[in-house]
C-alpha cells in the first residue's frame, strides 16, 4: 500500500520560510519522478516543483527563485524549500509521484501566510 505522509507545515509571517517533508513508503521511491503540489481554497490542485530520478528539478513559476525540491532515496523522503513566502502560497501542499498517481494522494500538510 502506498503512502505518502506530508508534514512541516504552519502558519508563517510574509517572508518567513518552512521545509516541507515527505516521507513515501509502499513504494520503490528512488525509480519514482517526485512532485510537490498545492490546493488553495477555492482553486484546481496545481503543480509546484519536481524532481526525476536523477536529481534534475523544474518549478512552476509560482515558486521559481523561491523554492527548492530535494529528495533522499535513502530516507525515501522528499523535501521542498520555501522561502520569501506570500500570502498567495496560502494552501495545502502534497507530494506525490509525477506525474501524479490518484490513489496516492495523502492529507497534506497546511501552509498559511499571514501578518
Amino acid at each position: 500500500q502506498v503512502q505518502f505522509v506530508e508534514s512541516g507545515g504552519g502558519l508563517v509571517q510574509p517572508g518567513g520560510s518552512l521545509r516541507l517533508s515527505c516521507a513515501a513508503s509502499g513504494i520503490i521511491f528512488r525509480i519514482y519522478a517526485m512532485g510537490w503540489y498545492r490546493q488553495a481554497p477555492g482553486k484546481q490542485r496545481e503543480l509546484v516543483a519536481r524532481i526525476n530520478i536523477h536529481g534534475s528539478t523544474n518549478y512552476a513559476d509560482s515558486g521559481k527563485g523561491r523554492f527548492t525540491i530535494s529528495r533522499d532515496n535513502g530516507k525515501n523522503t522528499v523535501y521542498l524549500q520555501m522561502n520569501i513566502l506570500k500570502p498567495e502560497d496560502t494552501a495545502v501542499y502534497y507530494c506525490n509521484t509525477f506525474p501524479e498517481q490518484e490513489d496516492y494522494w495523502g492529507q497534506g500538510t497546511q501552509v498559511t501566510v499571514s501578518s
